[in-house]
């Protein structure tokens, strides 16, 4: 059954508290949050990067489910038992930091998510959403959840031009019933095409590869007209290399790939390359 509860978030930012926000959940995404921590519960010293890992981890075989964000009403919506690619990642990062803020409780992951997922960490509708992944990049580098690495790993700026959403807004239900929202999409994608921010080219994922970590969370960069990228996964070595762990859509669960992260670059015609944020 599923539960809708009006949680109190107190959180201390720059003084000022949190209004409370509806939370949107079922007990057994509790219930998978309560299991992370337990099982995490040594790993409390660990650096927030290695955290992410080790959150992501506890998540493969999840199966995978797309448009879970989804309702009438923009509410924080708690899904651990079902992730895309995005809330995977944005869930594991926000484990990672709820458990290294040394108070893992299910009040702290929900305000810990609700900061990264929301413009401010203030839900105002839908547009307040980080719909675009350069976007959440951008603005969880700003509040000091990440950093963006990208240009510091590889100094190519990245033809930054997003109009999707509001040029197809029969593709999003929100969108569709709301014509105002159109409109508050057009300005924020007028204002992340104005951003300068760079990308690692597929052709050179391999040569930098010694700059990129486990725990980093890449967004995969595209060729689509009007998108900035269709894809998220958190970097983890294995055997030396660097692999993406991700929600994949292909085999319907999260995985960890079986080719390094270049070689599996290669395998999708619109990947341009990618964007890396550090926890």
């Amino acid at each position: 059954m599923q539960n809708t509860l009006v949680l109190i978030l107190f959180c201390l930012l720059s003084g000022k508290l949190l209004a409370a926000d509806p939370v949107k959940y079922e007990k057994a995404d509790k219930q998978v949050l309560e299991n992370v921590f337990e099982a995490l519960k040594t790993k409390k010293e660990a650096s927030t990067a290695e955290l992410v890992v080790a959150t992501g981890m506890q998540f493969l075989n999840t199966p995978y489910v797309a448009h879970t964000l989804e309702s009438e009403k923009e509410e924080l919506i708690i899904n651990l038992r079902e992730l895309d690619c995005t809330t995977f990642a944005e869930n594991c990062l926000a484990i990672a930091r709820t458990i290294k803020s040394g108070q893992p409780t299910f009040e702290n992951f929900t305000n810990e998510l609700q900061q990264l997922r929301y413009r401010h960490g203030k839900i105002e509708e839908y547009p307040s959403r980080l719909h675009y992944f350069s976007d959440w990049i951008y603005e969880n580098a700003q509040n000091g959840a990440i950093k963006d690495v990208t240009q510091q790993v590889c100094n190519t700026p990245f033809p930054l031009q997003v109009d999707f959403m509001s040029t197809h807004p029969d593709s999003y239900k929100q969108l569709k019933q709301n014509s105002a929202w159109i409109e508050e999409m057009k300005a924020i994608e007028a204002a992340i095409s104005q951003r300068t921010m760079y990308y690692v080219p597929v052709e050179k994922v391999e040569e930098v590869e010694d700059q990129l970590k486990s725990g980093d969370i890449i967004g995969i960069t595209t060729s689509v007209k009007g998108l900035d990228m269709t894809h998220v996964g958190i970097l983890i070595k294995v055997n030396g290399r660097i692999h993406l762990m991700h929600a994949s859509s292909k085999l319907m669960k999260v995985v960890i790939s079986e080719e390094p992260l270049s070689e599996y670059l290669k395998g999708g015609k619109s990947n341009t390359g990618i964007m890396v944020a550090r926890p």
